[in-house]
């Protein structure tokens, strides 16, 4: 079973972290900043992937948390 990651969207003027597959947020926040924090620490510690999203709702970033493969492909 693949973990799912951790997401940061935009909520109106606000930010939520929403687990991926989630039908509610988390946690909503008046910063991205404060918003990637959360969902950054909670990606460490279920060693998941963090996506960050734009006001466009594009990813726009993406860190692993998760058991990576070394070499990495690509």
């Amino acid at each position: 079973m693949q973990k799912k990651g951790q997401h940061v969207v935009p909520n109106g003027n606000n930010w939520s972290v929403r687990k991926a597959g989630a039908a509610r947020s988390s946690g909503t926040f008046s910063t991205q900043t404060a918003a990637v924090d959360v969902a950054r620490a909670r990606a460490r510690s279920q060693g998941t992937e963090l996506y960050i999203h734009g006001r466009d709702g594009r990813i726009r970033e993406r860190s692993s948390y998760g058991n990576d493969p070394l070499p990495p492909k690509g």
